[in-house]
């Protein structure tokens, strides 16, 4: 049964019955069969707001999945929605699977928490609203302080731990120049889990099976991946790992070893440094400043080969000479330098410095066991972690990252829990071993989509397309056979179990042709045409442009050459 709405008159229906659903009207269908002709896809050319050159997120705009609302801003649209939810639903089955319980945390959080964790005034891409009252709040980027003081406020003994709390929700930032659509967006969509243990060793072991949960994830993506070591930034702790998608489009740079496993990102890449040879050339030396502007910090590296020995390049130019994260790590720990600091500013307030820090290459103090290399990685570098493998450089999107935070949190938020203690005492209380680890779910969207897209549209991976196969109907194919091949591929007809997720493409106005280039446009991994092969011999074309097949089956084969094609994707 199907109930159909459209702008004729009642009396025009009873005269004209052809009248039902036709071109320039909407239909209801209550059969509950997935159909274009009820679900909103407004595709076609559409252009951003913003003129953003991506072309896999004009692919998204004109595939009807998102339109924008402001700069940075999106809402998604159904198609959008499905691939959303069926990305949750994956994330989901993984957390389940370490035990992890999902939670829904508010978006509003207080200055107050951020302050006490040490990270407001650290942060400038925070979104910050006031009341009425003029008190301070925060949209958050994310919810390390709120996780933790909840289960602060709950949690008091051991016996009550592990604890794996995660939630997928919306996040934001102050983002000063938003691009690429949903990859760098002022709102957003991300999964965050906070993992809680009473001690290091069982924080560790939670660590490592959250890494398996994510390696699980990816690998039912089936879509190429790198898991990169990765410097934890201000988030705190000393190991974090991220993942990432290889992508010319990617901000990201990782480095990969030719002969080994190793892979890791910008800031926590290691060469192996050759042996310093002598040489007459002088080093380079740079003169920064601290930021509190107390401390002058003198930079040594080697010069390099093409540099001539009378050059003294700027200090606007020492990015080119040095490793910018290198020199981070190289300043004393209470000591931040400035490197974005202009030369003019510079020179002018260096002689108001009251001390002076010198900081050199390893290759220049190699009897300094604490000296670092501050050389900047080139394609081509030795690596540190094999002898025969080089380092080489790609472009990558990330998107997931796992961090073990420690004490970071717990400590400043009191989270502490009461374990046995020796003889002398009954308990003690240590701050709970904490870990977060984030999904970002829109940015998955745009990645995949910039993964997988071609000339002709977007493609889907199975596990996270808006429907597996559409079935497109001609002008001659009935309402009956288009339901026969829909219902074969969608569910046992005995059992109601439904088995692949179709949608049939049912609208009328529209041409075969025009139908199977929409289908293209949205990336439906698998497609059936009802098309001529269907009226001449009840055959089928089964397409699937990401695997290169496209041929004729029968009715009777319909499903299994489906499910084959799908089990690729």
């Amino acid at each position: 049964m199907a109930l159909h709405i459209s702008r004729a008159t009642p009396r025009a229906r009873l005269l004209n019955p052809s009248i039902w659903g036709s071109p320039g009207t909407r239909c209801i269908s209550t059969d509950r069969r997935n159909r274009l002709s009820k679900f909103w896809t407004p595709t076609g050319g559409v252009k951003s707001q913003d003129g953003e050159q991506d072309e896999s997120h004009a692919l998204l705009l004109r595939g009807g999945y998102l339109r924008q609302a402001h700069s940075g801003v999106f809402h998604l649209l159904p198609l959008g929605l499905r691939v959303q939810n069926k990305l949750e639903a994956l994330i989901d089955k993984h957390m389940e699977s370490i035990g992890a319980s999902k939670t829904s945390l508010s978006s509003i959080t207080t200055e107050e928490l951020w302050k006490q964790s040490g990270r407001y005034s650290a942060n400038s891409e925070l979104l910050r609203i006031k009341d009425r009252k003029d008190s301070g709040f925060l949209l958050s980027p994310t919810h390390e302080e709120e996780i933790t003081s909840l289960v602060a406020s709950m949690v008091h003994s051991y016996k009550d731990l592990p604890l794996r709390l995660y939630q997928t929700g919306r996040k934001y930032r102050d983002e000063r120049r938003p691009r690429q659509g949903l990859l760098r967006a002022k709102e957003f969509m991300m999964k965050d889990l906070y993992t809680f243990d009473s001690n290091v060793e069982a924080g560790l072991e939670t660590y490592k099976s959250v890494r398996m949960a994510y390696k699980n994830l990816f690998d039912e993506l089936k879509l190429p991946y790198l898991v990169a070591d990765a410097d934890s930034g201000n988030m705190g702790g000393k190991l974090s790992h991220e993942y990432h998608f290889v992508s010319p489009k990617g901000e990201d740079n990782v480095w990969s070893c030719s002969s080994c496993s190793y892979v890791a990102n910008e800031e926590l890449v290691e060469k192996r440094t050759p042996e310093a040879k002598p040489t007459d050339a002088r080093p380079l030396t740079f003169t920064g400043i601290s930021v509190d502007r107390k401390t002058a910090i003198k930079i040594s590296v080697p010069r390099p080969a093409s540099l001539p020995h009378d050059a003294t390049p700027s200090w606007d130019q020492i990015s080119q000479y040095t490793n910018p994260h290198a020199l981070k790590k190289a300043a004393p720990s209470n000591m931040e330098l400035d490197t974005g600091i202009e030369t003019a500013t510079l020179s002018s307030l260096l002689p108001k410095t009251t001390s002076t820090v010198q900081i050199s290459d390893r290759s220049l103090s190699p009897s300094d066991a604490t000296a670092l290399d501050l050389t900047p990685t080139v394609s081509g570098s030795a690596c540190a972690h094999c002898a025969s493998g080089t380092l080489h450089v790609q472009k990558a999107i990330e998107v997931a990252h796992t961090f073990h935070l420690g004490t970071r949190y717990s400590e400043p938020l009191n989270a502490f829990v009461s374990v046995p203690a020796g003889a002398s005492k009954d308990t003690e209380w240590v701050p709970m071993q904490m870990g977060c680890h984030g999904i970002g779910v829109s940015r998955l969207v745009a990645a995949i989509a910039s993964l997988l897209a071609d000339s002709k549209g977007l493609q889907w991976p199975r596990v996270v397309a808006p429907f597996e196969a559409a079935v497109l109907t001609g002008p001659a194919v009935s309402e009956e056979e288009s339901m026969e091949v829909y219902d074969l591929l969608s569910r046992y007809a005995e059992k109601g179990l439904q088995t692949v997720d179709a949608v049939l493409d049912d609208r009328l106005g529209k041409s075969l042709g025009w139908k199977m280039k929409d289908a293209d446009l949205i990336g439906y991994p698998v497609v059936v045409v009802m098309g001529r092969g269907w009226k001449d011999k009840r055959e089928l074309e089964v397409q699937c442009r990401r695997l290169g097949v496209k041929k004729d089956v029968g009715l009777g084969q319909l499903r299994d050459e489906v499910e084959a094609l799908l089990a690729q994707l």
